[in-house]
């Protein structure tokens, strides 16, 4: 009895390394897929789209800067790869997809975006979102 307890306890704890190995590798693979996408859809003219509309919208100017003095050792990530990883964890890969087409239609306001997104990240991974953001502009 006691050698059946011991081998069903080794593969339950190898089943849940594995899954925890598949969802941590699988993040990361989609987070991967999800930069190539976006860069290849962003070439030099949709970047300079992407930038004015940046420079003159006051309320990304005001996220900007208050993210400039945000020190990024209390933030829980600082690189867009683990960015993208918190957002697959948290909002889930179709939903971020769902959102990107629904903003390319128009169907959706940057409201609406806000609050959802406000509602299922923290107040630091949101500040950690926008230190993301004032890096990648600032390269």
């Amino acid at each position: 009895m006691k050698k059946f307890l011991t081998i069903i306890t080794i593969i339950l704890v190898l089943l849940g390394a594995a899954g925890y190995a598949m969802w941590h590798f699988g993040t990361n693979i989609a987070s991967e897929k999800i930069i190539e996408k976006v860069e290849s859809t962003l070439d030099d003219e949709n970047l300079a789209e992407v930038k004015s509309y940046i420079e003159n919208d006051p309320k990304v100017q005001e996220i900007v800067s208050e993210a400039a003095t945000t020190n990024p050792d209390t933030l829980p990530f600082q690189t867009k790869e683990e960015a993208i990883r918190v957002l697959i964890t948290k909002v889930g890969v179709n939903r971020l997809l769902d959102i990107q087409e629904q903003a390319q239609n128009g169907s959706i306001s940057e409201d609406e975006i806000l609050s959802e997104m406000e509602g299922k990240l923290s107040e630091d991974e949101i500040s950690a979102l926008k230190y993301v953001l004032y890096k990648e502009l600032n390269k």
